[in-house]
């Protein structure tokens, strides 16, 4: 039983981690590393902790207690887990098993001095850290103590945050096991942290040392303001030597002290450069060996490095893979669509498949390589101009890094700059018939697609859906499509800058957009008004629609007076709309057809807040103000010198807009069409897999891209882990802030708003619809959670066409993300909701409940006390 029990750590490695841990599966893996020191020990295993659970029936009960718990009790959480440390540490360690922690003990040296470790099984992990959520001692002597401070050990695996911790990463608290490491103490002059990559800004190829006095736990626990040493290719490139006043020393007889530095000492650098370097080169072999970038904890003794703890760096977000050694620049597609979380690989892949550019994926998310376009003077003017209009800090970024003129080349005139939107620059006369053609033409090639489709399974389907496709991308790209989506941006650009040089006006296109015609996205919104107008005569239907919980509700509607009229107004809704949905360019996520509870949050606020015909009085108030605006403006203009002329040709820009702009969000409509007719297909294939007990459950198949999906339903064959492993990776990716601007060197390009004309502690974003609104901040993150009232403000990460219900309930709208032409602006325009977007951490820095005021038109957002 020996062996069952304990381990010494050049016996374990990475494929023992149920038995040993994360901490000491890594300490043996680096025990292995050619040059590498590690301190003697060995690993008290989880059999060991297994045992003495089974000795505490009670255990079990508590853990069921703490699994129903919400995570944000956190009283409850800290008294539960409390209790379950109490009972763990008041556990006896039986004979037997403090023999065999003893022996190996002895086998080191009894009084010699050891720290003592957690190490669970849920720890140092590719997706999940858990970097300080259990327990570490230090300068531990004696068998009796070592003894006790292995059940400390056990016990931490229940300390408030490691619980936090797992249930905010979804796992299991019965599913993770703690085994401890019993390690040689090391008494270090100096010790600290190096991070193979920087933890700050990701850089792959920049190493950073935090270095300090004494043992290493002073910097871990925040004790001292560490030296900080950057290192690239082989040089020190930044330094910064702190006054380092305190130091953790070991006491002779056991524990930890504080003591103060020598004064002449205390701005002392902890390291030489030379051994800075040497550490680092250490570092990076050790960061070959994991395969991944790494935190590693280090200590100096008599000018040798000892390694005691490496562990993955969680929180760096991954590089899209390359063919090659050169250096890229990634534009986040997210942010341009209004959509950052995380995509399942059936979402990514499609989403690949069907756009118009060559997309990388990395995190869960898509983005565009757009170096050579950056480094072709032809086109760097053009991309910036488009991305600054899009996001000004997606421009800031880029140009951040040509500024710094060490990344990215500059191509020769004439050289590859990657493909010209086709149809952009191309004239087109101002006429409406021009969109109902370009409607038409969607609509039949959809109702196609849905008649071709219906004959289609098995692998045929798959080589049908290649060639639909082919069809998805040729109406995309189709030019006069293109002309007239630009048609209206540029329009609108024109009315923007003209307006504001000639008659000093902030975003008067703004105005002059409001209620424009054919605007598929702005009339989803209103036709939920409508729907709220056929359900609020029935008190009935809005009782029972109150306490809807699943998506079966349709079928009960007829039951209750009105019922049948309620159920046929949201049918003829999701005929309509219901191929959307929020992050709907992610085909894994649930449409409002297979989830239409969703919208009855929304309806009911509609209901509650609106009186009947809400909807035809707000389209026709916007159409009067744009009709007002425009008799303004050409009035002042005619008053201009050259007026007559001025006035002549804005007139034409207003014509040419409400042609236009309403269409610039019928593309998105015929893509997320097409997308729900692709699931449906795939989603049959699925169920079919599902009878054939070739995957337990359909949505199983959103784990696997378009390509691996054709080859299980080829070969009624699937991979179970790796469909696992894609589970646990996209968990572990919404820990992840999606960058704007990722280099191929993993670095993160923050770009930011360089401006001086805000009020002090304003929150800086890009106005992008006019007006100034001062109202209740409610902060949303999930649709269906809504619980809106007259006069309030929405506060949201992002907004793709799915939040538009939403636009109608709300005074103002501030967003993290977006631009002056992503849905949620052209929406917010047409609604004349004052709204600034790109707005950095505004859900977290904007308390819900709190009164704002939006300056729409100067695109800040002040937060009144």
């Amino acid at each position: 039983m020996i062996e069952q029990y304990v381990l010494d750590l050049q016996e374990v490695d990475a494929t023992r981690v149920a038995v040993v841990g994360g901490k000491a599966a890594h300490l043996g893996g680096l025990s292995r590393i050619e040059g590498i020191r590690v301190p003697a020990g060995f690993c008290v295993t989880t059999n060991a902790f297994r045992r003495i659970m089974a000795d505490a029936p009670s255990i079990a009960n508590l853990l069921d207690q703490l699994s129903r718990l919400n995570p944000d009790d956190r009283e409850a959480v800290r008294t539960l887990s409390a209790e379950i440390r109490r009972t763990i540490e008041g556990i006896a360690i039986p004979g037997g098993l403090a023999t065999v922690i003893t022996h190996a003990l002895a086998q080191l040296g009894e009084r010699a001095a050891y720290a003592v470790r957690s190490s669970a099984t849920a720890e140092d992990l590719p997706t999940a850290s858990f970097a300080g959520q259990q327990d570490t001692y230090l300068n531990i002597v004696g068998p009796a103590e070592i003894l006790r401070h292995v059940s400390r050990c056990w016990a931490s695996l229940f300390t408030e945050r490691a619980v936090t911790y797992r249930q905010r990463n979804g796992i299991d608290h019965r599913a993770v096991h703690m085994a401890v490491v019993v390690q040689q103490m090391v008494f270090p002059d100096a010790a600290g942290i190096l991070f193979t990559a920087d933890p700050v800004t990701g850089n792959r190829k920049v190493a950073t040392v935090d270095a300090s006095f004494g043992l290493g736990e002073a910097v871990v626990s925040g004790l001292v303001n560490p030296d900080v040493f950057k290192v690239r290719d082989g040089a020190i490139v930044a330094q910064a030597v702190a006054a380092k006043q305190r130091a953790i020393h070991a006491l002779p007889a056991g524990g930890t002290r504080e003591v103060a530095i020598d004064p002449h000492r205390q701005e002392q650098p902890a390291l030489t450069n030379t051994q800075i370097l040497r550490l680092v080169r250490l570092g990076r072999r050790i960061e070959a060996h994991f395969g991944r970038p790494q935190d590693i904890e280090w200590c100096l003794v008599d000018d040798d490095f000892q390694i005691v703890q490496s562990r993955p760096i969680t929180t760096l977000f991954p590089i899209p893979a390359a063919d090659d050694q050169e250096n890229h620049v990634y534009v986040s597609v997210g942010h341009q669509q209004m959509m950052t979380d995380p995509m399942k690989p059936l979402g990514l892949s499609m989403w690949q498949l069907t756009a118009m550019a060559p997309m990388h994926a990395a995190g869960g998310r898509l983005f565009v390589d757009v170096t050579r376009r950056l480094a072709s003077p032809a086109s760097r003017a053009g991309l910036l101009d488009l991305m600054g209009r899009g996001d000004p800090l997606i421009r800031d970024a880029l140009e951040t890094v040509l500024d710094r003129g060490d990344f990215i080349p500059t191509l020769p005139d004439g050289g590859p700059a990657g493909p010209p939107v086709r149809g952009a620059s191309t004239p087109i006369e101002t006429d409406p018939a021009i969109v109902t053609e370009l409607v038409e033409r969607s609509q039949a090639s959809i109702a196609a697609l849905r008649r071709e489709i219906r004959t289609k399974s098995g692998p045929a389907l798959f080589d049908f859906l290649l060639e639909a496709f082919e069809e998805h991308k040729r109406v995309l790209g189709d030019p006069l499509s293109m002309q007239a989506i630009m048609a209206g941006m540029a329009a609108t650009w024109w009315l923007n800058d003209q307006l504001r040089e000639w008659l000093g006006e902030k975003n008067a296109a703004d105005t002059l957009t409001l209620s424009a015609p054919g605007n598929v996205t702005s009339e989803m919104g209103l036709a939920l008004l409508d729907v709220a107008d056929v359900i609020r005569p029935h008190p009935e239907v809005v009782a029972f629609l109150r306490g809807v919980e699943d998506d079966g509700f349709l079928d009960a509607l007829p039951k209750f007076s009105g019922g049948t009229e309620a159920r046929h107004a949201i049918e003829a809704y999701l005929d309509r709309y219901g191929m959307r949905c929020v992050g709907e360019i992610d085909i894994t996520r649930p449409r409002w057809r297979e989830r239409p509870s969703t919208l009855v949050p929304v309806i009911l606020d509609n209901v509650r807040n609106f009186a009947p015909g809400a909807a035809r009085r707000r389209f026709e108030q916007g159409q009067r103000e744009a009709r007002k605006k425009t008799q303004e403006v050409l009035e002042h203009l005619r008053a201009l010198p050259d007026g007559e002329h001025k006035a002549t040709e804005t007139e034409k820009m207003i014509d040419r807009v409400r042609t236009f702009i309403g269409y610039r969000e019928y593309p998105k409509y015929g893509i997320v069409s097409r997308y729900f007719v692709y699931k449906q297909a795939l989603l049959a294939e699925a169920e079919r897999l599902v009878r054939a007990n070739v995957l337990p459950e359909k949505e199983d198949v959103f784990y696997l891209t378009f390509q691996e999906l054709h080859g299980v339903v080829r070969t009624n064959q699937v991979d179970d882990k790796l469909i696992q492993r894609r589970k646990d990776a996209f968990r572990s990716y919404h820990a992840l802030t999606p960058p704007r601007v990722l280099t191929s060197d993993g670095e993160v390009i923050a770009g930011a708003y360089r401006r001086d004309d805000v009020p002090t502690g304003a929150l800086i974003g890009l106005p992008v619809s006019a007006g100034t609104i001062e109202g209740r901040a409610r902060v949303i993150l999930d649709m269906a959670q809504a619980d809106l009232e007259p006069g309030d403000i929405l506060v949201t990460a992002h907004t793709d066409p799915s939040w538009t219900p939403l636009f109608v309930a709300v005074t103002g709208l501030v967003t993290e993300v977006g631009g002056l032409m992503t849905h949620g602006a052209v929406i917010a325009r047409e609604y004349g909701l004052p709204a600034v977007v790109g707005v950095v951490d505004a859900t977290r820095l904007i308390p819900d409940g709190q009164r704002i005021r939006v300056h729409g038109s100067d695109g800040y957002v002040e937060i009144l006390r």
